[in-house]
């Protein structure tokens, strides 16, 4: 039987050992350059290193070494200026490349595979991969940290009611409220940075999965392409992808933390609630209700977080039963990082515009701050004070001041000096000091806590320490 030109191209990238080329059904299966074409920058930036290797070893000629690293150069331009064409029957980004490298030098490509396999070829670039993107989300975290700090410097005094239970409890500061996300999105660059430094081991050299006998120099390639060391076993080298479950780990954590932050937006900008309004730029309008103005952007981030820990999911269930070293399972690790970086990305982008753009109306959160009797807690800590009592007794009276007002319809400042009196005598005038909302959480000095002049040092010392 006559082999088609794909099945001839195929069975020879794949060696002598194929005497026929793959089914139409088989090649679709197979190929993964729809997807790891986004490797290319990281696959060519490995040959280099690895061709420099080789050459400093004497594996590899002077000539043969300027060939390839100038049919490579040649081939990154062309894939950035859109000339390259990527072809299904050569698999991969590895193939791909390393076809049309030949088509430029000739047999001198065939050598840039000596001493290595698209195992930790492929390997290499994934980690190179995921360390840059680990690099770009840690900036727009910051940028969303300095925009969360931004605002929350020009509230740090605007009063709010603080929630548990999403129960009105006790007033607290805009200014505190955000602040809380941006330690939150701190972690999130903490666990970045911790990821990084781990999975900063280069695998270039493991071969399939038990080294090789050329006499390669492992940390040269490692420390060319700013790897701490190489890894030190080929087969963790090549079968690892704990550096991908982690970024997903991290990804998914932080789309958490958006999606909790998006949803106080959503609340926030519904008529009942009316703290805050966002700008047109991420709102969007109903078909049918002229008056209606949808967070949209905050909604969609809201989403997205399923999208991004369902990524997590996806790639645990690949990894979990797989023997050593390499298995194709592993072709289906990238879609999952590439869909959940780029998900996250959109999300840290739209969140930043939305926390820059929007509007906070601080008379409605004052006048919020207080329903639902939330300076309660302070008429038990000033009884604890003035009285000397012990807590769960000033908490046990505060409780049927509280039951007082609901019975009379009022807030607790409604009350008068007779009707807290007749609860308890040590209840004098001077409770109403601490009963106004701004009183409230201007006393809550403790560290951490939120009165204003806290939420003022806080913001600079966040500053100092994240930007």
């Amino acid at each position: 039987m006559t082999k088609t030109p794909d099945q001839a191209k195929a069975s020879t990238i794949w060696g002598g050992r194929f005497a026929g080329g793959p089914s139409a059904v088989m090649q679709r299966i197979n190929a993964s350059i729809d997807f790891d074409k986004r490797l290319y920058a990281q696959d060519i930036r490995g040959s280099k290193a690895h061709c420099a290797m080789l050459v400093k070893a004497g594996i590899l000629s002077d000539a043969d070494g300027r060939a390839i690293v100038q049919g490579l150069d040649r081939i990154r331009q062309e894939i950035e200026s859109g000339e390259f064409v990527f072809r299904t029957e050569l698999e991969d980004i590895h193939m791909n490349v390393e076809t049309r490298l030949a088509e430029l030098i000739g047999e001198a490509a065939g050598r840039l595979h000596t001493a290595r396999s698209r195992n930790d070829q492929v390997a290499t670039d994934f980690r190179l991969w995921v360390r840059d993107t680990i690099d770009g989300m840690e900036k727009a975290l910051k940028d969303l940290q300095a925009a969360l700090l931004d605002k929350a410097e020009a509230h740090s005094a605007t009063v709010m009611p603080g929630f548990t239970h999403l129960q009105a409890a006790q007033p607290i500061t805009f200014g505190h409220h955000l602040l809380a996300y941006v330690d939150m999105f701190g972690r999130d660059r903490s666990r970045l940075a911790d990821a990084r430094v781990r999975m900063n081991e280069c695998p270039l050299g493991s071969a399939a999965l038990a080294g090789t006998s050329f006499p390669i120099d492992r940390h040269q390639t490692a420390l060319e392409l700013g790897f701490d060391r190489p890894c030190a076993n080929s087969l963790d080298g090549v079968s690892d992808r704990d550096f991908a479950l982690e970024f997903l780990s991290v990804a998914a954590i932080s789309a958490v933390h958006l999606s909790r932050l998006a949803e106080e937006l959503v609340l926030w900008t519904t008529a009942q609630f009316r703290f805050v309004s966002l700008s047109d730029s991420f709102t969007t309008g109903s078909s049918i209700m002229p008056q209606k103005r949808n967070p949209d952007a905050a909604e969609l981030i809201r989403a997205k977080a399923g999208r991004v820990i369902g990524n997590l999911n996806s790639l645990l269930i690949v990894m979990k039963g797989l023997p050593l070293a390499y298995s194709k399972d592993m072709q289906d690790d990238k879609e999952p990082v590439f869909e959940a970086a780029d998900t996250l990305e959109l999300s840290l982008a739209a969140m930043t515009g939305m926390i820059s753009d929007l509007t906070v109306n601080a008379d409605r959160m004052a006048r919020s701050a207080g329903a639902g009797f939330t300076t309660a807690t302070d008429i038990a800590d000033w009884l604890v004070r003035a009285a000397g009592g012990p807590f769960r007794q000033a908490h046990h009276i505060t409780g049927q001041v509280g039951r007082l007002a609901e019975e009379r319809g009022v807030e607790l400042e409604g009350l008068s000096a007779g009707d807290l009196q007749a609860i308890d005598p040590r209840l004098t005038l001077d409770v109403f000091s601490v009963l106004g909302v701004e009183q409230s959480a201007s006393s809550r000095t403790s560290f951490g806590g939120t009165a204003p002049a806290n939420v003022a040092k806080a913001v600079q010392a966040a500053r100092q320490r994240y930007l």
